[in-house]
């Protein structure tokens, strides 16, 4: 029976986690758990959304799937002993270690990523850097077991990757229909390279103000006057 492994912390974005959950928990005979420092409600980033985290660090010492997601929070868990500790003990018997958007940058900070492929959200590939990573701007990167997604909604491209790994690629389509994952977005705005200039210049003026202190949200940062409020809140 696999057993996958969410990291929870305060600020963490809701769908790094949901997303790729919502592929991952359809394998057959999967168990998945949410760690956290100690059991109990965790809020994402934006302060509506409550996970439960069912088990405390001390309670998961293995998993077959570490996933850890990215969020405004993340910065401020960079020099976490116990969690950057926790994610080194379980990566040390984990099938396959995997991050979504920032959460690629506390697998760096734990020291998992030196030497590797890795990537991130498009705002911060040189962070990524600083630890020894080797930033590449893809959606899904694999080093190896590691196994790391770009910004956000990239976690339900890893999360149905991983199901063809674990389960094989007629069961990974299986539930590629039965969740009617067939994206089309309206707009043609989801990188950089396709973005509109002006937008991709609000959000990189959005990030290093806020970075530091952890409360920098690309999501907010994309709304119209929101650079300022990027400092107030995660």
């Amino acid at each position: 029976m696999p057993l996958f492994a969410f990291a929870l912390f305060e600020g963490f974005t809701a769908l790094d986690a949901i997303g790729p959950y919502e592929m991952l928990c359809r394998v057959p005979g999967a168990r998945t758990v949410f760690v956290a420092e100690r059991p109990g409600p965790v809020r994402a980033d934006r302060g509506e959304v409550v996970l439960e985290a069912t088990h405390a660090y001390e309670d998961v010492a293995d998993a077959d799937v570490l996933l850890v997601p990215g969020g405004p929070g993340q910065s401020t868990h960079m020099s976490d002993p116990a969690l950057l500790g926790w994610l080194r003990a379980v990566d040390a018997r984990s099938r396959w270690t995997t991050s979504v958007c920032t959460g690629s940058l506390l697998l760096a900070a734990a020291g998992l990523l030196r030497g590797r492929r890795a990537t991130t959200h498009w705002l911060f590939p040189d962070v990524l850097a600083t630890y020894g990573a080797e930033p590449v701007a893809e959606r899904v990167v694999r080093d190896g077991k590691y196994v790391t997604a770009a910004g956000v909604s990239a976690g339900i491209d890893m999360g149905l990757a991983l199901v063809g790994e674990l389960a094989g690629r007629e069961h990974a389509e299986q539930v590629q229909l039965a969740t009617e994952y067939d994206p089309g977005p309206p707009y043609d705005a989801g990188s950089p390279a396709k973005a509109p200039a002006a937008l991709v210049a609000r959000l990189r003026a959005g990030r290093r103000p806020a970075i530091d202190d952890g409360t920098y949200s690309p999501v907010r940062a994309a709304r119209p006057g929101a650079v300022s409020e990027g400092r107030r809140d995660g």
